[in-house]
């Protein structure tokens, strides 16, 4: 299970809030990186998300020494990176937040291209660079129905990379 994971933003502590609207919990300035935040549930597992500005960087020294958080010089247009996250609220709640913040947020099926989609996401684009899957409970539970090992090793050996990013 993912307890944590970071997230680089423009505006911190803007999009901390509206991930802790959104997971039912609350934001807090995160302490060992100046400018970061963090959104916390409130669902019993200790979810959470750091939100760093976006130069920052994690590296490490040499030795043995633990992460820096330091500062790169131009922050990307995008990341290669995406989390799908389960939140206490429905979907046209999601919809209501990524509308009112002016981000994509829109219900996609993810599966082969031209069958039915395994799961269905709301991809809740943070500051429109950032992919958020976002799901209510009823969606999780498609999602985990999929992820299991029977379903996975039933699959056409030539299913992976292929993903249908077609709107229901």
């Amino acid at each position: 299970m993912i307890h944590h994971v970071s997230v680089p933003a423009r505006d911190p502590q803007h999009v901390a809030a509206v991930l802790a609207e959104l997971m039912g919990g609350k934001s807090y300035k995160f302490g060992p990186l100046k400018g970061a935040f963090m959104a916390v549930a409130r669902d019993g597992y200790s979810a959470m998300v750091e939100v760093y500005p976006e130069r920052a960087t994690l590296t490490h020294d040499s030795g043995d020494g633990p992460v820096i958080f330091d500062e790169r010089n131009e922050a990307p247009d995008a990341w290669p990176f995406h989390v799908l996250l389960e939140v206490p609220i429905e979907q046209a709640e999601i919809e209501r937040i990524g509308a009112r913040e002016g981000w994509r947020t829109k219900m996609f099926g993810r599966g082969i291209p031209g069958q039915e989609p395994f799961f269905h996401v709301v991809e809740f684009w943070i500051e429109n660079r950032l992919m958020f899957e976002i799901v209510p409970g009823s969606m999780a539970a498609e999602y985990r129905h999929f992820l299991t090992t029977r379903q996975l090793d039933a699959m056409p050996s030539n299913w992976r990379g292929r993903t249908a990013h077609a709107a229901e």
